[in-house]
Protein backbone atom coordinates (compact mmCIF):
# COMPACT_ATOMS: atom_id res chain seq x y z
CA UNK A 1 0.00 0.00 0.00
CA UNK A 2 1.39 3.25 -0.76
CA UNK A 3 0.84 6.89 -0.76
CA UNK A 4 -1.08 9.62 -2.98
CA UNK A 5 1.14 11.59 -4.75
CA UNK A 6 -0.56 14.78 -2.73
CA UNK A 7 0.63 13.06 0.68
CA UNK A 8 3.02 15.68 2.82
CA UNK A 9 6.87 14.77 3.46
CA UNK A 10 6.40 14.19 7.28
CA UNK A 11 3.73 11.63 6.37
CA UNK A 12 5.23 9.87 4.04
CA UNK A 13 8.69 9.38 6.14
CA UNK A 14 6.54 8.96 9.44
CA UNK A 15 4.51 5.89 7.36
CA UNK A 16 7.32 4.82 5.17
CA UNK A 17 5.22 5.35 1.91
CA UNK A 18 2.60 3.62 3.62
CA UNK A 19 3.91 0.49 3.97
CA UNK A 20 1.91 -2.54 4.96
CA UNK A 21 3.19 -6.43 4.86
CA UNK A 22 0.51 -8.03 1.96
CA UNK A 23 1.08 -11.40 3.63
CA UNK A 24 0.92 -10.08 7.22
CA UNK A 25 -0.38 -6.99 7.97
CA UNK A 26 2.65 -5.40 9.25
CA UNK A 27 3.44 -2.01 9.64
CA UNK A 28 7.28 -2.26 9.25
CA UNK A 29 9.35 -3.84 6.88
CA UNK A 30 10.78 -7.12 7.45
CA UNK A 31 14.62 -7.84 7.14
CA UNK A 32 15.85 -10.17 4.64
CA UNK A 33 19.33 -10.95 5.62
CA UNK A 34 19.48 -13.58 2.58
CA UNK A 35 22.33 -13.04 0.69
CA UNK A 36 21.07 -15.53 -2.39
CA UNK A 37 17.69 -16.07 -4.18
CA UNK A 38 16.52 -19.64 -5.60
CA UNK A 39 15.97 -20.39 -9.36
CA UNK A 40 13.31 -22.49 -10.80
CA UNK A 41 13.70 -26.16 -12.72
CA UNK A 42 13.66 -24.14 -15.41
CA UNK A 43 17.00 -21.75 -14.33
CA UNK A 44 14.61 -18.62 -13.92
CA UNK A 45 15.29 -16.40 -10.40
CA UNK A 46 11.55 -16.83 -8.69
CA UNK A 47 11.79 -13.04 -7.79
CA UNK A 48 14.02 -11.77 -10.41
CA UNK A 49 17.11 -10.83 -7.82
CA UNK A 50 20.74 -12.78 -7.93
CA UNK A 51 22.60 -11.96 -5.01
CA UNK A 52 22.41 -9.37 -2.75
CA UNK A 53 25.19 -7.33 -3.56
CA UNK A 54 23.65 -6.69 -6.34
CA UNK A 55 20.30 -5.96 -4.85
CA UNK A 56 18.23 -6.72 -1.23
CA UNK A 57 15.15 -6.46 -0.64
CA UNK A 58 15.79 -4.92 2.54
CA UNK A 59 16.82 -1.49 0.30
CA UNK A 60 13.06 -1.35 -1.75
CA UNK A 61 11.62 0.62 0.61
CA UNK A 62 13.77 3.02 2.21
CA UNK A 63 15.02 3.65 -1.28
CA UNK A 64 11.46 4.66 -2.31
CA UNK A 65 11.12 6.63 1.31
CA UNK A 66 14.27 8.60 0.60
CA UNK A 67 13.55 9.45 -3.58
CA UNK A 68 9.79 10.30 -2.59
CA UNK A 69 10.99 12.99 0.12
CA UNK A 70 13.64 14.68 -2.89
CA UNK A 71 11.41 14.60 -5.33
CA UNK A 72 13.74 12.09 -7.54
CA UNK A 73 13.61 9.52 -10.14
CA UNK A 74 15.59 6.95 -7.48
CA UNK A 75 17.73 6.40 -5.00
CA UNK A 76 20.31 4.01 -4.14
CA UNK A 77 22.15 3.23 -0.27
CA UNK A 78 25.71 2.65 -0.13
CA UNK A 79 27.54 1.56 3.29
CA UNK A 80 28.61 4.67 4.24
CA UNK A 81 28.37 8.45 3.06
CA UNK A 82 31.90 7.97 1.27
CA UNK A 83 30.75 5.22 -0.33
CA UNK A 84 28.13 7.10 -2.15
CA UNK A 85 30.36 10.33 -2.50
CA UNK A 86 32.79 8.16 -4.11
CA UNK A 87 30.84 6.34 -6.55
CA UNK A 88 29.55 9.61 -8.27
CA UNK A 89 33.51 9.98 -9.40
CA UNK A 90 34.13 6.77 -10.02
CA UNK A 91 31.47 6.75 -12.42
CA UNK A 92 33.22 9.33 -14.45
CA UNK A 93 36.53 8.65 -16.68
CA UNK A 94 40.04 9.09 -16.25
CA UNK A 95 41.09 12.69 -17.95
CA UNK A 96 37.24 13.90 -16.61
CA UNK A 97 37.42 17.67 -15.23
CA UNK A 98 35.57 17.96 -12.08
CA UNK A 99 34.94 21.00 -9.70
CA UNK A 100 34.83 20.97 -6.38
CA UNK A 101 34.04 23.47 -3.25
CA UNK A 102 36.83 25.05 -1.93
CA UNK A 103 35.05 23.76 1.80
CA UNK A 104 34.34 19.93 1.67
CA UNK A 105 33.75 17.57 3.71
CA UNK A 106 37.36 16.51 5.20
CA UNK A 107 37.57 13.08 4.21
CA UNK A 108 36.01 13.42 0.57
CA UNK A 109 39.11 15.94 0.14
CA UNK A 110 41.82 13.52 1.03
CA UNK A 111 39.89 11.03 -0.93
CA UNK A 112 40.02 13.16 -3.96
CA UNK A 113 43.03 14.08 -3.91
CA UNK A 114 45.26 11.34 -2.58
CA UNK A 115 43.31 8.73 -5.25
CA UNK A 116 40.56 9.92 -7.60
CA UNK A 117 43.42 12.65 -8.98
CA UNK A 118 45.88 9.99 -9.34
CA UNK A 119 43.66 7.90 -10.64
CA UNK A 120 43.16 10.11 -13.62
CA UNK A 121 40.73 12.61 -12.97
CA UNK A 122 41.25 16.23 -13.13
CA UNK A 123 39.97 17.40 -9.64
CA UNK A 124 40.12 22.23 -9.38
CA UNK A 125 38.70 23.85 -5.86
CA UNK A 126 36.56 26.72 -6.65
CA UNK A 127 34.58 29.18 -4.43
CA UNK A 128 31.05 27.06 -4.22
CA UNK A 129 29.61 30.51 -2.71
CA UNK A 130 30.33 32.38 -6.18
CA UNK A 131 28.61 31.44 -9.12
CA UNK A 132 30.25 33.44 -11.58
CA UNK A 133 33.59 31.86 -10.42
CA UNK A 134 32.19 28.68 -10.89
CA UNK A 135 31.41 29.74 -14.37
CA UNK A 136 34.85 30.79 -15.07
CA UNK A 137 36.47 28.01 -14.26
CA UNK A 138 34.73 25.68 -16.46
CA UNK A 139 36.78 23.95 -19.03
CA UNK A 140 34.12 23.41 -22.23
CA UNK A 141 33.66 19.96 -23.36
CA UNK A 142 35.96 18.78 -20.34
CA UNK A 143 34.20 19.88 -17.56
CA UNK A 144 31.40 16.51 -16.48
CA UNK A 145 30.68 17.01 -12.99
CA UNK A 146 30.47 19.84 -10.44
CA UNK A 147 30.20 18.92 -7.06
CA UNK A 148 29.12 21.08 -4.16
CA UNK A 149 27.74 20.76 -0.61
CA UNK A 150 25.29 23.26 0.88
CA UNK A 151 25.78 23.97 4.39
CA UNK A 152 29.22 23.38 3.87
CA UNK A 153 31.08 21.49 6.43
CA UNK A 154 32.48 22.77 8.79
CA UNK A 155 32.00 27.06 8.13
CA UNK A 156 28.32 26.42 7.08
CA UNK A 157 29.23 27.70 4.14
CA UNK A 158 26.02 28.49 1.40
CA UNK A 159 25.89 27.71 -2.39
CA UNK A 160 23.26 28.62 -4.37
CA UNK A 161 21.86 25.52 -6.32
CA UNK A 162 19.83 27.26 -8.56
CA UNK A 163 22.43 29.50 -9.79
CA UNK A 164 25.22 26.45 -10.01
CA UNK A 165 22.68 24.52 -11.82
CA UNK A 166 22.26 26.80 -14.44
CA UNK A 167 26.18 26.54 -14.97
CA UNK A 168 25.58 23.08 -15.18
CA UNK A 169 23.38 23.05 -17.80
CA UNK A 170 25.38 25.22 -19.64
CA UNK A 171 28.58 23.60 -19.58
CA UNK A 172 26.84 19.88 -20.02
CA UNK A 173 27.97 18.75 -16.51
CA UNK A 174 26.13 17.36 -13.93
CA UNK A 175 25.04 19.19 -10.72
CA UNK A 176 25.68 16.82 -7.71
CA UNK A 177 24.64 18.01 -4.43
CA UNK A 178 25.88 16.91 -0.75
CA UNK A 179 23.05 18.01 1.17
CA UNK A 180 23.58 16.30 4.46
CA UNK A 181 23.27 19.31 6.39
CA UNK A 182 20.19 20.70 5.25
CA UNK A 183 18.62 17.49 4.78
CA UNK A 184 15.06 17.05 2.88
CA UNK A 185 13.46 18.31 5.59
CA UNK A 186 15.02 22.11 4.61
CA UNK A 187 16.37 21.37 1.21
CA UNK A 188 15.30 19.40 -2.29
CA UNK A 189 18.68 20.05 -4.17
CA UNK A 190 16.92 18.49 -7.07
CA UNK A 191 13.56 21.21 -7.10
CA UNK A 192 16.49 23.71 -7.88
CA UNK A 193 17.29 22.35 -10.73
CA UNK A 194 20.40 19.54 -8.90
CA UNK A 195 20.96 16.61 -10.72
CA UNK A 196 22.01 14.63 -8.23
CA UNK A 197 21.46 14.32 -4.58
CA UNK A 198 23.83 12.84 -2.08
CA UNK A 199 23.58 12.39 1.43
CA UNK A 200 25.78 10.78 4.54
CA UNK A 201 22.45 9.14 5.82
CA UNK A 202 24.60 8.37 9.04
CA UNK A 203 23.71 11.32 9.85
CA UNK A 204 20.28 13.10 10.35
CA UNK A 205 18.64 10.17 8.28
CA UNK A 206 19.26 8.03 10.47
CA UNK A 207 19.55 10.54 13.93
CA UNK A 208 20.86 7.90 16.29
CA UNK A 209 24.00 7.61 15.77
CA UNK A 210 23.37 3.85 14.91
CA UNK A 211 23.81 3.48 11.56
CA UNK A 212 26.20 3.74 9.07
CA UNK A 213 25.26 4.41 5.18
CA UNK A 214 24.68 6.55 2.27
CA UNK A 215 21.86 7.52 -0.34
CA UNK A 216 22.38 8.98 -3.93
CA UNK A 217 19.21 10.32 -5.70
CA UNK A 218 18.83 10.90 -8.93
CA UNK A 219 16.87 13.26 -11.42
CA UNK A 220 17.02 10.78 -13.87
CA UNK A 221 17.60 7.32 -14.49
CA UNK A 222 20.49 7.82 -16.94
CA UNK A 223 24.01 6.60 -18.30
CA UNK A 224 25.95 8.10 -15.18
CA UNK A 225 23.13 6.63 -13.24
CA UNK A 226 23.11 3.18 -14.59
CA UNK A 227 27.66 3.50 -14.37
CA UNK A 228 26.77 4.27 -10.17
CA UNK A 229 25.06 1.55 -9.72
CA UNK A 230 27.30 -0.54 -11.58
CA UNK A 231 30.22 0.83 -9.57
CA UNK A 232 27.73 -0.08 -6.14
CA UNK A 233 27.72 -3.69 -7.32
CA UNK A 234 31.08 -4.17 -8.85
CA UNK A 235 33.24 -2.16 -5.79
CA UNK A 236 31.07 -3.79 -2.97
CA UNK A 237 29.92 -0.47 -1.28
CA UNK A 238 26.51 -2.15 -0.53
CA UNK A 239 24.74 -1.38 2.76
CA UNK A 240 23.59 -4.42 4.96
CA UNK A 241 19.91 -5.89 5.33
CA UNK A 242 19.96 -4.88 8.90
CA UNK A 243 21.74 -1.16 8.54
CA UNK A 244 18.73 -0.75 5.80
CA UNK A 245 15.96 -1.46 8.02
CA UNK A 246 17.58 1.12 11.25
CA UNK A 247 17.93 3.94 8.32
CA UNK A 248 14.25 3.45 7.63
CA UNK A 249 13.61 3.02 11.20
CA UNK A 250 14.99 6.75 11.75
CA UNK A 251 13.66 8.35 9.01
CA UNK A 252 10.48 7.87 9.66
CA UNK A 253 11.33 10.40 12.65
CA UNK A 254 13.12 12.95 10.38
CA UNK A 255 10.31 15.52 10.41
CA UNK A 256 9.96 15.16 14.39
CA UNK A 257 13.59 15.61 14.83
CA UNK A 258 15.29 17.83 11.95
CA UNK A 259 12.64 21.11 12.95
CA UNK A 260 13.31 20.94 16.53
CA UNK A 261 17.18 20.47 16.11
CA UNK A 262 16.78 23.53 13.63
CA UNK A 263 14.74 25.81 16.28
CA UNK A 264 17.01 24.70 19.39
CA UNK A 265 20.12 25.77 16.87
CA UNK A 266 18.60 29.30 16.08
CA UNK A 267 18.13 30.29 19.48
CA UNK A 268 21.81 29.42 20.88
CA UNK A 269 22.85 31.12 17.32
CA UNK A 270 21.36 34.30 18.51
CA UNK A 271 22.19 33.74 21.93
CA UNK A 272 25.94 33.72 21.19
CA UNK A 273 26.10 35.81 18.33
CA UNK A 274 27.03 38.74 20.16
CA UNK A 275 29.18 36.49 23.23
CA UNK A 276 32.69 38.91 24.31
CA UNK A 277 34.44 35.01 24.29
CA UNK A 278 32.94 33.63 20.80
CA UNK A 279 34.69 35.72 17.77
CA UNK A 280 31.93 34.56 15.19
CA UNK A 281 28.60 32.15 15.30
CA UNK A 282 28.60 30.43 11.99
CA UNK A 283 24.75 29.72 11.18
CA UNK A 284 22.64 30.45 7.84
CA UNK A 285 19.80 31.42 10.00
CA UNK A 286 21.62 34.53 11.42
CA UNK A 287 20.47 37.48 9.18
CA UNK A 288 24.43 38.68 9.37
CA UNK A 289 25.38 35.27 8.08
CA UNK A 290 26.85 35.24 4.46
CA UNK A 291 25.09 33.68 2.55
CA UNK A 292 22.03 34.05 5.07
CA UNK A 293 19.93 35.73 1.93
CA UNK A 294 20.18 32.64 -0.39
CA UNK A 295 19.83 30.44 2.53
CA UNK A 296 16.64 31.71 3.10
CA UNK A 297 15.24 31.43 0.03
CA UNK A 298 16.21 27.57 -0.90
CA UNK A 299 16.12 26.31 2.92
CA UNK A 300 12.34 25.65 4.61
CA UNK A 301 11.29 26.05 7.67
CA UNK A 302 14.66 26.35 9.24
CA UNK A 303 18.09 26.35 9.06
CA UNK A 304 19.52 23.16 10.19
CA UNK A 305 20.90 21.53 13.21
CA UNK A 306 24.56 22.39 12.77
CA UNK A 307 26.49 25.30 13.20
CA UNK A 308 30.10 26.36 14.50
CA UNK A 309 31.48 29.14 17.25
CA UNK A 310 34.93 30.28 16.57
CA UNK A 311 36.25 31.16 19.82
CA UNK A 312 38.27 33.68 21.04
CA UNK A 313 41.90 32.56 21.88
CA UNK A 314 42.45 30.77 18.98
CA UNK A 315 42.58 26.89 18.99
CA UNK A 316 43.91 26.73 23.07
CA UNK A 317 40.90 29.00 23.87
CA UNK A 318 38.61 26.37 21.49
CA UNK A 319 39.91 23.77 22.81
CA UNK A 320 39.68 25.49 26.60
CA UNK A 321 35.99 26.15 26.22
CA UNK A 322 35.39 22.51 24.52
CA UNK A 323 36.88 20.80 27.66
CA UNK A 324 34.60 22.62 29.80
CA UNK A 325 31.84 21.68 28.45
CA UNK A 326 29.29 18.62 30.13
CA UNK A 327 26.47 18.37 28.46
CA UNK A 328 27.06 18.52 24.99
CA UNK A 329 29.17 15.32 23.73
CA UNK A 330 33.04 15.77 22.47
CA UNK A 331 32.98 13.40 19.39
CA UNK A 332 33.10 12.77 15.82
CA UNK A 333 30.13 13.26 13.85
CA UNK A 334 26.82 14.52 14.04
CA UNK A 335 23.26 14.54 12.99
CA UNK A 336 22.28 12.50 16.35
CA UNK A 337 19.69 12.99 19.32
CA UNK A 338 22.37 13.68 21.43
CA UNK A 339 24.40 17.04 21.05
CA UNK A 340 27.73 16.88 19.81
CA UNK A 341 30.73 19.47 19.73
CA UNK A 342 34.17 18.88 17.73
CA UNK A 343 37.26 20.60 17.08
CA UNK A 344 38.01 19.63 13.71
CA UNK A 345 41.24 21.11 13.16
CA UNK A 346 42.48 18.88 15.58
CA UNK A 347 40.66 15.67 13.67
CA UNK A 348 41.77 16.90 10.41
CA UNK A 349 45.18 17.16 11.29
CA UNK A 350 48.60 19.43 10.27
CA UNK A 351 46.99 20.00 6.17
CA UNK A 352 43.59 21.22 8.22
CA UNK A 353 42.17 24.27 6.43
CA UNK A 354 39.72 24.58 9.40
CA UNK A 355 40.26 27.58 11.35
CA UNK A 356 41.88 26.32 14.83
CA UNK A 357 39.29 28.25 16.70
CA UNK A 358 36.64 26.47 15.18
CA UNK A 359 34.19 24.36 17.08
CA UNK A 360 31.57 22.37 14.97
CA UNK A 361 28.61 21.61 16.89
CA UNK A 362 25.74 19.29 16.15
CA UNK A 363 22.61 20.19 17.94
CA UNK A 364 20.82 17.42 19.36
CA UNK A 365 17.41 17.29 21.06
CA UNK A 366 18.23 18.00 24.38
CA UNK A 367 16.69 20.99 26.36
CA UNK A 368 18.27 24.15 24.63
CA UNK A 369 18.06 25.92 27.72
CA UNK A 370 20.30 23.23 29.12
CA UNK A 371 22.92 23.67 25.87
CA UNK A 372 23.02 26.81 26.28
CA UNK A 373 23.75 27.25 29.94
CA UNK A 374 26.53 24.78 29.49
CA UNK A 375 28.26 26.39 26.77
CA UNK A 376 27.83 30.10 29.04
CA UNK A 377 29.76 27.94 31.79
CA UNK A 378 32.78 26.71 29.36
CA UNK A 379 33.23 29.81 27.55
CA UNK A 380 33.30 31.63 31.61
Amino acid sequence: MGQTEHTRPATVAAQALGFVDAATGAIVPPVHPSTTYERDADNRLLGGRLYSRADNPSYDQVEAVITALEGGAASAVFASGMGAATAVFLALRPGDHVLVPRVIYWALRGWLFDWAEAWGLRIEEVDMTRPSVVAAAVRPGHTKLIWTETPANPTLAITDIEALAGVARKAGATLAVDSTFATPVHTQPIALGADIVMHSATKYLNGHSDVVAGTLTTRAQDDLWARIKTVRVQGGAVLGPFEAWLLLRGMRTLFARVPAQSRAAQAIAERFAAHPRVAAVLYPGLPGFDGHAVAARQMKGGFGGMMSLRVKGGSQGALAAMGRLRVWKRATSLGGVESLVEHRASVEGPQSTTPPDLLRMSVGLEDPADLIADIEAALG
